[in-house]
Protein backbone atom coordinates (compact mmCIF):
# COMPACT_ATOMS: atom_id res chain seq x y z
CA UNK A 1 0.00 0.00 0.00
CA UNK A 2 1.39 3.40 -1.01
CA UNK A 3 2.30 5.65 1.88
CA UNK A 4 0.13 8.77 1.98
CA UNK A 5 1.16 11.90 3.91
CA UNK A 6 -0.87 15.01 4.66
CA UNK A 7 1.03 18.30 4.72
CA UNK A 8 -0.93 20.71 6.90
CA UNK A 9 -0.71 24.21 5.46
CA UNK A 10 -2.72 27.43 5.20
CA UNK A 11 -2.04 27.52 1.44
CA UNK A 12 -4.07 25.01 -0.58
CA UNK A 13 -1.30 24.91 -3.17
CA UNK A 14 1.34 24.39 -0.51
CA UNK A 15 3.36 27.58 -0.88
CA UNK A 16 7.14 27.54 -1.18
CA UNK A 17 7.70 25.32 1.85
CA UNK A 18 4.93 22.88 0.97
CA UNK A 19 6.24 22.48 -2.56
CA UNK A 20 9.75 21.75 -1.28
CA UNK A 21 8.38 19.11 1.06
CA UNK A 22 6.16 17.65 -1.65
CA UNK A 23 9.13 17.32 -3.98
CA UNK A 24 11.18 15.55 -1.32
CA UNK A 25 8.34 13.17 -0.43
CA UNK A 26 7.59 12.31 -4.04
CA UNK A 27 11.28 11.63 -4.69
CA UNK A 28 10.89 8.94 -2.02
CA UNK A 29 7.72 7.57 -3.65
CA UNK A 30 5.37 8.93 -1.02
CA UNK A 31 2.00 10.38 -2.01
CA UNK A 32 1.25 13.85 -0.67
CA UNK A 33 -1.92 15.82 -0.10
CA UNK A 34 -2.13 19.40 1.15
CA UNK A 35 -4.55 19.82 4.03
CA UNK A 36 -5.99 22.93 5.67
CA UNK A 37 -7.31 22.27 9.17
CA UNK A 38 -10.17 24.70 8.55
CA UNK A 39 -11.90 22.00 6.51
CA UNK A 40 -11.46 19.21 9.04
CA UNK A 41 -14.02 18.21 11.63
CA UNK A 42 -14.72 15.77 14.39
CA UNK A 43 -17.75 13.80 13.21
CA UNK A 44 -18.81 10.60 14.95
CA UNK A 45 -21.39 9.83 12.25
CA UNK A 46 -19.17 10.15 9.16
CA UNK A 47 -15.53 9.85 8.28
CA UNK A 48 -12.85 7.54 9.64
CA UNK A 49 -12.49 6.95 13.38
CA UNK A 50 -14.52 10.07 14.17
CA UNK A 51 -12.56 12.37 11.88
CA UNK A 52 -13.69 13.84 8.57
CA UNK A 53 -10.56 14.90 6.67
CA UNK A 54 -10.86 16.40 3.15
CA UNK A 55 -8.92 14.28 0.66
CA UNK A 56 -8.65 11.41 3.13
CA UNK A 57 -12.30 10.35 3.35
CA UNK A 58 -11.66 6.65 2.74
CA UNK A 59 -8.40 6.28 4.63
CA UNK A 60 -6.73 8.61 7.07
CA UNK A 61 -3.19 9.71 6.24
CA UNK A 62 -0.27 7.53 7.29
CA UNK A 63 1.50 10.58 8.63
CA UNK A 64 0.90 14.29 9.11
CA UNK A 65 3.55 16.96 8.55
CA UNK A 66 2.48 20.26 10.13
CA UNK A 67 3.64 23.24 8.07
CA UNK A 68 1.08 25.75 9.29
CA UNK A 69 -1.93 26.09 11.56
CA UNK A 70 -4.35 28.81 10.51
CA UNK A 71 -5.19 31.44 13.10
CA UNK A 72 -8.72 32.18 14.22
CA UNK A 73 -10.86 32.48 17.31
CA UNK A 74 -9.86 30.60 20.45
CA UNK A 75 -12.51 27.98 19.63
CA UNK A 76 -11.38 27.60 16.02
CA UNK A 77 -7.73 27.14 16.93
CA UNK A 78 -8.71 24.70 19.67
CA UNK A 79 -10.64 22.56 17.17
CA UNK A 80 -7.73 22.56 14.73
CA UNK A 81 -5.37 21.44 17.46
CA UNK A 82 -7.94 18.85 18.57
CA UNK A 83 -7.71 17.31 15.10
CA UNK A 84 -3.93 17.06 15.43
CA UNK A 85 -4.30 15.56 18.91
CA UNK A 86 -6.79 13.06 17.50
CA UNK A 87 -4.36 11.95 14.80
CA UNK A 88 -1.79 11.22 17.50
CA UNK A 89 -4.35 9.32 19.62
CA UNK A 90 -5.06 7.15 16.58
CA UNK A 91 -1.38 6.25 16.29
CA UNK A 92 -0.66 8.53 13.32
CA UNK A 93 2.68 10.31 13.33
CA UNK A 94 2.22 14.09 13.63
CA UNK A 95 5.37 16.15 13.06
CA UNK A 96 5.56 18.43 15.09
CA UNK A 97 2.67 17.21 17.16
CA UNK A 98 0.06 19.43 18.78
CA UNK A 99 1.76 19.41 22.18
CA UNK A 100 4.98 20.88 20.80
CA UNK A 101 3.05 23.43 18.74
CA UNK A 102 1.03 24.51 21.78
CA UNK A 103 4.19 24.94 23.84
CA UNK A 104 6.03 26.96 21.21
CA UNK A 105 3.22 29.17 19.94
CA UNK A 106 2.68 30.30 23.55
CA UNK A 107 5.73 32.41 24.38
CA UNK A 108 4.97 32.29 28.10
CA UNK A 109 5.08 28.49 28.22
CA UNK A 110 8.19 28.44 26.04
CA UNK A 111 10.00 30.78 28.45
CA UNK A 112 8.92 28.70 31.45
CA UNK A 113 10.07 25.41 29.91
CA UNK A 114 13.40 26.90 28.81
CA UNK A 115 14.05 28.18 32.33
CA UNK A 116 13.01 24.89 33.94
CA UNK A 117 15.44 23.06 31.66
CA UNK A 118 18.26 25.26 32.99
CA UNK A 119 18.74 27.09 29.71
CA UNK A 120 19.92 30.72 29.71
CA UNK A 121 16.92 32.82 28.71
CA UNK A 122 16.21 36.46 29.55
CA UNK A 123 14.18 37.36 32.66
CA UNK A 124 10.52 37.35 31.69
CA UNK A 125 7.17 38.29 33.21
CA UNK A 126 3.80 37.19 31.81
CA UNK A 127 0.79 38.62 33.61
CA UNK A 128 -2.79 39.84 33.33
CA UNK A 129 -2.06 42.60 35.87
CA UNK A 130 -1.00 45.97 34.46
CA UNK A 131 0.40 46.90 37.88
CA UNK A 132 2.61 43.79 37.94
CA UNK A 133 3.73 44.47 34.38
CA UNK A 134 4.62 48.05 35.33
CA UNK A 135 6.54 46.80 38.38
CA UNK A 136 8.63 44.44 36.20
CA UNK A 137 9.33 47.26 33.75
CA UNK A 138 10.43 49.62 36.53
CA UNK A 139 12.75 47.01 38.08
CA UNK A 140 14.38 46.22 34.76
CA UNK A 141 14.83 49.81 33.61
CA UNK A 142 16.12 50.85 37.06
CA UNK A 143 18.82 48.20 36.61
CA UNK A 144 19.73 49.71 33.23
CA UNK A 145 17.93 47.20 30.99
CA UNK A 146 15.46 47.75 28.20
CA UNK A 147 12.35 45.60 28.02
CA UNK A 148 10.63 44.00 25.04
CA UNK A 149 6.85 43.71 24.99
CA UNK A 150 5.65 40.87 22.73
CA UNK A 151 2.26 39.42 21.83
CA UNK A 152 1.82 36.15 23.72
CA UNK A 153 0.83 34.58 20.41
CA UNK A 154 2.59 35.93 17.35
CA UNK A 155 5.49 35.44 14.98
CA UNK A 156 7.80 37.15 12.50
CA UNK A 157 8.39 40.12 14.79
CA UNK A 158 4.88 41.49 14.36
CA UNK A 159 3.62 43.63 17.25
CA UNK A 160 6.80 43.70 19.33
CA UNK A 161 7.77 46.90 21.16
CA UNK A 162 10.88 48.02 22.98
CA UNK A 163 10.29 49.90 26.24
CA UNK A 164 12.98 52.04 27.85
CA UNK A 165 13.18 53.99 31.13
CA UNK A 166 10.26 56.37 31.47
CA UNK A 167 7.97 54.38 29.20
CA UNK A 168 4.58 53.27 30.43
CA UNK A 169 2.83 49.95 30.06
CA UNK A 170 0.26 49.87 27.23
CA UNK A 171 -3.40 49.41 28.06
CA UNK A 172 -4.84 45.89 28.23
CA UNK A 173 -6.74 46.34 24.98
CA UNK A 174 -3.44 46.82 23.14
CA UNK A 175 -2.10 43.39 24.13
CA UNK A 176 -5.24 41.28 24.44
CA UNK A 177 -5.23 41.52 28.20
CA UNK A 178 -1.87 39.77 28.74
CA UNK A 179 1.51 41.47 29.03
CA UNK A 180 4.52 39.38 27.98
CA UNK A 181 7.62 41.31 29.00
CA UNK A 182 11.20 40.17 28.52
CA UNK A 183 14.54 41.82 29.22
CA UNK A 184 16.11 43.20 26.05
CA UNK A 185 19.54 41.70 25.44
CA UNK A 186 22.08 44.14 24.03
CA UNK A 187 24.06 42.16 21.47
CA UNK A 188 27.81 41.98 21.12
CA UNK A 189 29.70 44.50 19.04
CA UNK A 190 32.77 44.05 16.83
CA UNK A 191 32.69 41.83 13.75
CA UNK A 192 29.18 40.69 14.66
CA UNK A 193 28.10 44.18 15.70
CA UNK A 194 24.86 45.90 14.94
CA UNK A 195 21.41 44.44 15.42
CA UNK A 196 21.60 40.70 14.89
CA UNK A 197 20.66 37.30 16.23
CA UNK A 198 21.16 33.66 15.30
CA UNK A 199 18.66 31.15 13.97
CA UNK A 200 19.66 27.51 14.40
CA UNK A 201 17.59 24.82 12.73
CA UNK A 202 17.37 21.56 14.67
CA UNK A 203 16.14 18.23 13.31
CA UNK A 204 16.00 15.07 15.44
CA UNK A 205 18.33 16.45 18.09
CA UNK A 206 20.94 17.69 15.60
CA UNK A 207 21.70 21.28 14.60
CA UNK A 208 21.72 20.96 10.80
CA UNK A 209 22.03 24.59 9.69
CA UNK A 210 22.32 28.10 11.05
CA UNK A 211 22.51 31.71 10.02
CA UNK A 212 22.94 35.21 11.34
CA UNK A 213 20.01 37.58 10.85
CA UNK A 214 20.94 41.26 10.69
CA UNK A 215 18.11 43.70 11.22
CA UNK A 216 17.46 47.06 9.66
CA UNK A 217 16.17 47.86 13.16
CA UNK A 218 16.48 46.04 16.48
CA UNK A 219 13.89 43.53 15.16
CA UNK A 220 15.90 40.98 13.17
CA UNK A 221 13.12 38.88 11.63
CA UNK A 222 13.38 38.41 7.87
CA UNK A 223 9.71 39.42 7.56
CA UNK A 224 10.67 42.76 9.14
CA UNK A 225 13.55 43.44 6.76
CA UNK A 226 16.26 41.34 8.38
CA UNK A 227 19.09 40.09 6.16
CA UNK A 228 20.22 36.46 6.22
CA UNK A 229 23.94 35.66 6.28
CA UNK A 230 25.65 32.30 6.21
CA UNK A 231 27.22 31.31 9.51
CA UNK A 232 29.29 28.40 10.65
CA UNK A 233 27.55 26.27 13.20
CA UNK A 234 28.68 27.41 16.65
CA UNK A 235 29.08 24.47 19.07
CA UNK A 236 27.81 26.46 22.06
CA UNK A 237 24.78 27.83 20.25
CA UNK A 238 24.08 24.46 18.67
CA UNK A 239 24.03 22.69 22.03
CA UNK A 240 21.64 25.29 23.42
CA UNK A 241 19.38 25.01 20.37
CA UNK A 242 19.21 21.23 20.65
CA UNK A 243 18.41 21.44 24.36
CA UNK A 244 15.76 24.10 23.68
CA UNK A 245 13.95 21.85 21.20
CA UNK A 246 14.10 18.99 23.69
CA UNK A 247 12.68 21.25 26.42
CA UNK A 248 9.53 21.94 24.40
CA UNK A 249 9.27 18.43 22.94
CA UNK A 250 9.81 19.46 19.31
CA UNK A 251 10.93 16.93 16.69
CA UNK A 252 12.31 19.86 14.73
CA UNK A 253 12.45 23.58 15.34
CA UNK A 254 13.97 26.94 14.58
CA UNK A 255 15.68 28.38 17.65
CA UNK A 256 16.45 32.09 18.01
CA UNK A 257 19.49 33.01 20.11
CA UNK A 258 21.62 36.06 20.90
CA UNK A 259 24.94 36.73 22.54
CA UNK A 260 25.13 39.65 24.93
CA UNK A 261 28.00 42.12 25.02
CA UNK A 262 29.93 39.81 27.35
CA UNK A 263 29.58 36.95 24.88
CA UNK A 264 27.02 35.00 26.90
CA UNK A 265 24.42 33.18 24.82
CA UNK A 266 20.68 33.42 25.51
CA UNK A 267 17.80 31.43 24.02
CA UNK A 268 14.95 33.74 23.05
CA UNK A 269 12.35 31.59 21.33
CA UNK A 270 11.67 28.20 19.78
CA UNK A 271 9.52 28.07 16.65
CA UNK A 272 7.66 24.77 16.36
CA UNK A 273 6.48 25.49 12.80
CA UNK A 274 9.57 27.27 11.47
CA UNK A 275 9.96 28.76 8.02
CA UNK A 276 13.35 28.13 6.41
CA UNK A 277 13.27 29.94 3.06
CA UNK A 278 15.74 32.56 4.24
CA UNK A 279 17.99 29.96 5.83
CA UNK A 280 17.89 27.79 2.71
CA UNK A 281 19.26 30.71 0.70
CA UNK A 282 22.49 30.70 2.72
CA UNK A 283 23.09 27.00 3.38
CA UNK A 284 23.96 24.02 1.18
CA UNK A 285 21.95 21.66 3.37
CA UNK A 286 18.66 20.71 1.72
CA UNK A 287 16.44 21.30 4.73
CA UNK A 288 13.29 19.83 3.19
CA UNK A 289 15.10 16.60 2.39
CA UNK A 290 16.50 16.35 5.92
CA UNK A 291 13.04 16.94 7.38
CA UNK A 292 11.40 14.35 5.14
CA UNK A 293 14.07 11.75 5.83
CA UNK A 294 13.63 12.20 9.58
CA UNK A 295 9.84 12.11 9.24
CA UNK A 296 9.95 8.86 7.28
CA UNK A 297 12.46 7.26 9.64
CA UNK A 298 10.10 7.99 12.55
CA UNK A 299 7.14 6.63 10.58
CA UNK A 300 9.01 3.40 9.78
CA UNK A 301 10.22 3.05 13.38
CA UNK A 302 6.69 3.57 14.71
CA UNK A 303 5.26 1.02 12.26
CA UNK A 304 7.89 -1.53 13.29
CA UNK A 305 7.17 -0.97 16.97
CA UNK A 306 3.43 -1.39 16.38
CA UNK A 307 4.08 -4.66 14.56
CA UNK A 308 6.21 -5.98 17.42
CA UNK A 309 3.67 -5.10 20.10
CA UNK A 310 0.49 -5.77 18.13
Amino acid sequence: MTLRVAIVTDDRRGGWHGKRLEQAFRARRVEVGFLCLRGCRIDLTHGCDGLAIPGFEQRLPDGVFVRGVAGGTFEQVTLRLDVLHAFRELGILVYNDARAIERTVDKGMTSLLLARAGLPTPPTCVTESRAQARSFLLRETAAGHGVVLKPLFGSQGVGVRRLEAGADIPEACECNGVWYLQRYVETATGETGGWHDWRVFVIAGVAVAGMVRRGATWVNNVAQGGRCEAARLDPDLDRLAVRACAAVGADYGGVDLVRDRDGRAHVLEVNGVPAWRGLQSVTRVDIAERLVDDFLSRRVARTGEAARTG
